[in-house]
């Protein structure tokens, strides 16, 4: 194959600054599809029984996916064009900046992020991801995420569109200690602990690392830090059992049967907030607007202080066009109806086959998203596509709860 670097200066010579992006599926063992993701019903676990059913599709990704017995790709998204393909991941270590921008190549080395729909049938277990220090100490790096939960995909709930966040105020330690002692004994319990909050279509989460979340069965749409680090706390889900391998994982080995030292480190603050709410959820607030098209911010706010991810949702109706100049480099998604993005096409498909090659997917590089890229909607219905950017790359975007305003 030709060199990565000439095919990716090809590409988006040819395009004018875009990478088409083929659909990149992850599955996961200890959980059941929710089959919303558009995949044929018969591929949902077409990497494998053992392997467990599809329930995500990683988005402009140059992260690896953390799972057992995984394929040496699983999790990276691959650029396509006039037959190659190429990993994103590669083709920006060869034009670094000029993909993703002089700011975060020379701060990162890397585009840092990404994102996801992760749909399931039920809850996830209730787990945190470590911080920057304790992530460090496995030779792996935080991941703190937010939510969005896109109309377009959730038409149903499925069996749990709830939520449990954090603990209730007044809760102790000892009290999740306890929790923890009793692992292998019966139901821990833990969830008698947290509070659920009813999961609304159209509305989103800014969740720190550190916080015990246990995400329902919307379909989510989720940027976050490169990372796939967690810790699970919950050890019985619907019936299932999380070996607690899942809990201990991503802590030093010699921590992993310290109970206390696994409580300690979550943060405690943040997990007992009485505001936790106001402290963390997210409303769409307009960015920009004009004749037939809004754009809105639908992930924003800082993580201790820090710009770490930020991401827009574009609505255009039909015949509208407009363009869109953002500050850094971003991936899009193409959640309801077709268009052009430039003079490439984009169409939310109905559904797909394993393998196939989709036209709702692109990743923008950095200059031409700065330039201003001009999106047009040729169909009968809205197009409607989601976008994610990296660090520090939005200086105007709001802050949690300006919604409110």
């Amino acid at each position: 194959m030709a060199n990565v670097g000439s095919l990716a200066s090809a590409a988006l010579s040819e395009t004018g600054g875009v990478f088409r992006l083929a659909p990149n599926w992850v599955p996961r063992s200890f959980l059941q599809p929710g089959r919303r993701l558009k995949l044929h019903p018969d591929d949902y676990y077409a990497l494998g029984m053992n392997r467990g059913g599809i329930d995500e599709r990683w988005l402009g990704s140059t992260t690896e996916a953390a799972n057992d017995n995984r394929n040496q790709d699983e999790g990276l998204s691959y650029c396509v064009h006039n037959g190659e393909r190429f990993l994103l991941r590669d083709a920006v270590a060869e034009l670094k900046g000029e993909i993703i921008g002089d700011h975060v190549w020379d701060t990162y080395k890397k585009w840092p992020v990404f994102s996801k729909f992760f749909d399931n049938m039920g809850p996830i277990p209730h787990h945190m991801h470590q911080n920057a220090e304790q992530a460090a100490q496995v030779g792996q790096e935080a991941k703190p995420e937010s939510y969005y939960f896109p109309p377009q995909m959730n038409a149903i709930g499925n069996n749990f569109p709830y939520t449990f966040m954090g603990f209730e105020p007044g809760t102790t330690k000892q009290q999740v200690i306890d929790c923890l002692d009793n692992w292998d004994k019966c139901d821990n319990g833990i969830l008698n602990l947290s509070k659920a909050y009813k999961l609304q279509p159209g509305t989103g989460w800014l969740i720190p690392p550190c916080v015990l979340h246990a995400p329902g069965s919307l379909v989510t749409y989720e940027p976050q830090w490169g990372s796939d680090v967690f810790g699970m706390y919950q050890n019985l889900v619907e019936g299932r059992v999380v070996p607690r391998t899942l809990l201990t994982k991503d802590f030093p080995e010699d921590k992993r049967d310290d109970n206390e030292y696994l409580v300690e480190a979550l943060d405690w603050d943040k997990n007992v907030d009485p505001n936790f709410k106001d402290s963390n959820y997210l409303e769409p607030i307009v960015s920009e607007e004009g004749d037939g098209w809004v754009d809105k911010w639908i992930v924003y706010g800082k993580i201790d202080g820090e710009q770490l991810f930020t991401a827009k949702e574009l609505t255009l109706q039909p015949g509208a066009k407009c363009t869109v100049k953002d500050g850094g480099a971003y991936s899009w998604i193409t959640v309801q109806g077709s268009g052009k993005v430039e003079n490439m096409t984009l169409q939310s498909p109905v559904m797909i086959r394993f393998g196939e090659m989709t036209e709702d997917e692109i990743f923008v590089t950095a200059s031409k998203a700065g330039e201003g890229v001009t999106y047009g909607n040729t169909g009968r219905e809205p197009l409607v596509g989601l976008r994610y950017f990296g660090p520090n790359t939005q200086p105007k975007a709001p802050a949690v709860g300006d919604y409110q305003k």
